[in-house]
């Protein structure tokens, strides 16, 4: 697990003066990023090894609205990991506690010509850190 915080900037608020939901789409890929940092392969590394990892799907429950100028804390994981999919879980929370959404990406791997690698036998060092912090959360 990782925690990445974002400051909620004034032009992600919409006329109503609340966070648009476009924008924690955003912050889950500035977590990812942040979070793969963290296990030791950030996406520059992995893009300098041929490595994709293109958004196969994506999903947002809004649990409480965040405002100008809210601290969100967003805590990201790895839910499941199979060697071709990687699905992340993300909360976002308020620094008083509050839930603001709960969210998950799905992703998978592709050398640069869009072919899907299976990381096992492809980069199995990347596969065991994935693997292993997949199992952490289980």
């Amino acid at each position: 697990m990782s925690l990445y915080h974002h400051k909620v900037q004034y032009y992600e608020t919409d006329k109503m003066g609340i966070v648009h939901h476009s924008n924690y789409i955003r912050w889950m890929e500035e977590a990812r990023i942040d979070f793969l940092e963290q296990v030791g392969w950030p996406f520059e590394k992995l893009e300098a090894m041929g490595i994709l990892s293109p958004v196969m799907y994506v999903q947002c429950r809004y649990r409480a609205s965040a405002v100008f100028p809210d601290e969100i804390a967003v805590e990201t994981w790895i839910e499941q990991f199979h060697g071709v999919r990687l699905k992340i879980g993300y909360e976002m929370r308020k620094d008083d506690g509050t839930l603001v959404c709960q969210a998950g990406s799905e992703h998978c791997f592709t050398d640069r010509e869009g072919h899907i690698l299976r990381m096992q036998k492809a980069y199995p060092e990347i596969y065991e850190t994935f693997a292993a912090l997949a199992r952490e959360k289980a």
